[in-house]
């Protein structure tokens, strides 16, 4: 039987939300006019919770906005590179970190699956000793340069059972003989802990702490 480990990323490896960071990161470094931009993706945050928009095309905007509509493959894979050296180690969990490992040790799988980008996990992912990612990807130009629109579905909530679903199956593994482990600290996850042979509350807010205990999950204090 196939033993997998399944991690979120922000708020469960990394000590605080990453795509924000991100953005913030890509325009100091590319870019520091489109920081006079970021009314416009406040008021599109308004839109998001009036229910006006979606999840994943708050992001599509906020994505045009700090980073522009079309970037170079090259140029997005090094600032990944730098970002995710700012993040890793110091702004992770050193207990995520530790976990990963036992993880590892005990011969399981270790995937990352993340609403955020995986073009810039990936880089995070590496540094936490994780090799498979899966995340929101964006749709792509012929030369591989990134557009700021969303490829499928944004990997969060259901979703991102579909998606973890579509790549195990990709990789020809069978839920029937995998045993399945998540790890996470947000209720969006729902849908994948219930799924999950264990599942792990890590840290989380009272909604958090409320749903694993209803549903008998353990209950993890990462520091």
């Amino acid at each position: 039987m196939q033993q997998i480990s399944i991690f979120d990323m922000d708020r469960t490896i990394t000590k605080a939300g990453t795509y924000t960071p991100w953005l913030w990161h890509w325009s100091g470094a590319r870019a520091k006019w489109r920081r006079l931009l970021t009314p416009i993706s406040v008021m599109a945050g308004m839109a998001y919770v009036s229910k006006l928009i979606s999840r994943g095309r708050l992001k599509e905007i906020n994505h045009s906005l700090l980073m522009g509509g079309r970037t170079s493959r090259d140029v997005a894979t090094a600032e990944a590179e730098k970002f995710a050296d700012l993040i890793v180690p110091d702004q992770c969990f050193a207990d995520a970190l530790a976990r990963i490992e036992v993880e590892k040790a005990e011969g399981r799988r270790v995937i990352l699956a993340t609403a955020s980008y995986a073009f810039y996990a990936r880089a995070i992912a590496s540094r936490v000793g994780v090799e498979e990612v899966v995340g929101t990807r964006v749709q792509r130009m012929k030369d591989g340069g990134l557009r700021a629109r969303i490829a499928g579905e944004n990997c969060y909530g259901g979703a991102k059972l579909a998606m973890v679903e579509r790549y195990l199956a990709e990789k020809g593994l069978a839920r029937e003989d995998a045993h399945i482990r998540v790890f996470s600290d947000h209720v969006s996850d729902a849908p994948i802990m219930e799924w999950a042979d264990e599942a792990f509350a890590v840290n989380g807010g009272a909604a958090m702490k409320a749903l694993a205990k209803r549903n008998g999950w353990t209950r993890l204090n990462w520091t």
